[in-house]
């Protein structure tokens, strides 16, 4: 097995080492432990975060008054004015006559169009 020295000043040495490496991997795991709360309480916060509307209207540039209706993924509004809306108000308005995104296609998403 492993032996220790006799003598004092080695005993002392190796006692010097082992606090300096105990203390080394004690900052390691409080650092590990860290992380590891900080990860938990990241996922924590996303999961309290509702998810974005699933529709969007397209508002006119200049009146605001509703153009189109998207799903919110959809690129080709992304920098026009919008409004989030629920999926019922997103069916009420495609079935009332507003015109659906020919990209994202919301119409066929929300079972409107077979």
């Amino acid at each position: 097995m492993f032996d220790l020295p006799p003598d004092l000043d080695r005993l002392h040495t190796l006692r010097t080492w082992h606090a300096m490496w105990l203390d080394r991997i004690d900052q390691a795991i409080h650092a590990a432990e860290q992380q590891k709360l900080e990860a938990r309480q990241a996922h924590e916060r996303r999961a309290a975060t509702p998810p974005p509307p699933a529709w969007a209207v397209g508002l006119h540039d200049l009146t605001g008054t509703p153009e189109e209706v998207h799903q919110s993924r959809c690129t080709m509004w992304a920098h026009r004015r919008r409004k989030t809306v629920p999926r019922e108000e997103a069916r009420r308005l495609l079935a009332d006559g507003l015109r659906a995104c020919q990209f994202c296609k919301p119409d066929t998403e929300l079972g409107l169009l077979e």
